[in-house]
């Protein structure tokens, strides 16, 4: 029986914000998943897809046909991810033709929206651990936002469009999408390659673009395994490094900095630009009470484990 439109509809636009943030250098892709309370079934469904293409891959020269790897596809949530895949599509070719242009023209403004958006999503991972936090994971949490301070701070390079800098920059990026805090346009932006890739999509360079989703699916096919197996394995300690890297990653939605990324005082429409981050925090706030209820509609008719509970056993792929 057909799944109704209507979340369909919902995880369509879910793909939209997702994809959205990913062309915002700052901003997450995997931090809006953890908020819209998707990350899980796009860690799940990439695992089953890549372990698809490795059984596949294999299974050729055994001539066995493509048995196990149709099996390792059909455990995918296709009504969940394929809603996703298509918002997330949309949204990087119309962001980086309309959403970018506007973030480059009002910087400090569009900062202070995503500071406030990612504040306020802090409390999704802190919650979600499943486990009461101890001193070392306030320590650890706070060793891990060091690091992405330090690293977000990095001042932009400019690095050449040589197609296996560009492979290597698209495995590096992708790991936005799969890891909370970390976002890879502006990792793209400290290789000096966003501009370019911002170009290339706008002005369909197909050899670029290639080389570039060549290295996303080979990223995320070394990356996502490992990820859904510390998530099985050591999922609050793997909750408590997200949450760090989220908060060490807020330097660099600082609405106030140079071209350097050296951070400055509040200056200039102070009042707007705070303003602004009190609209980013609410419209987290909102999208969570939203997302609490129907979780809470959704137990009462049929109990299920939370929203950010642990990726099952037989997600990780232990048929492998």
């Amino acid at each position: 029986m057909a799944k109704p439109v209507g979340p369909q509809l919902f995880n369509a636009f879910r793909g939209v914000l997702i994809g959205a943030a990913e062309v915002v250098p700052g901003i997450s892709g995997g931090t809006v998943a953890l908020i819209t309370g998707v990350y899980e079934k796009l860690i799940g469904g990439a695992g089953f897809l890549t372990s698809a293409v490795r059984k596949a891959v294999a299974d050729v020269p055994r001539g066995r046909g493509g048995g196990r790897a149709m099996e390792e596809v059909r455990r995918v949530d296709w009504g969940v991810v394929l809603p996703l895949l298509v918002g997330m599509a949309a949204a990087l070719v119309l962001g980086a033709k309309l959403l970018a242009p506007v973030v480059k023209d009002n910087p400090q403004f569009a900062y202070a929206i995503f500071f406030g958006l990612v504040l306020a999503s802090l409390w999704v991972p802190y919650s979600s651990s499943g486990k009461r936090w101890t001193a070392g994971n306030y320590l650890l949490g706070l060793v891990v936002a060091a690091g992405a301070f330090v690293l977000t701070g990095l001042p932009p390079g400019n690095m050449p469009t040589h197609p296996v800098i560009v492979f290597l920059a698209g495995a590096i990026a992708i790991c936005a999408l799969v890891l909370p805090g970390v976002s890879g346009s502006f990792l793209l932006l400290t290789f000096g390659l966003y501009e370019p890739t911002m170009t290339a999509v706008n002005e369909r360079d197909f050899g670029y673009l290639a080389a570039f989703g060549a290295g996303c699916l080979t990223g995320l096919a070394l990356f996502v395994k490992l990820l859904k197996w510390l998530l099985e394995h050591y999922h609050h300690m793997t909750i408590v490094v997200m949450t760090g890297l989220m908060a060490g990653s807020l330097r660099a939605l600082w609405p106030w900095q140079d071209d350097d990324r050296n951070l400055l005082a509040p200056a200039g429409s102070v009042g707007l630009t705070f303003a602004l981050m009190a609209l980013g925090v609410v419209v987290v706030v909102a999208v969570l009470v939203v997302e609490h209820r129907a979780r809470a509609r959704r137990e009462s008719v049929s109990p299920a484990r939370g929203r950010h509970a642990r990726v099952p056993s037989a997600s990780v792929g232990a048929n492998d």
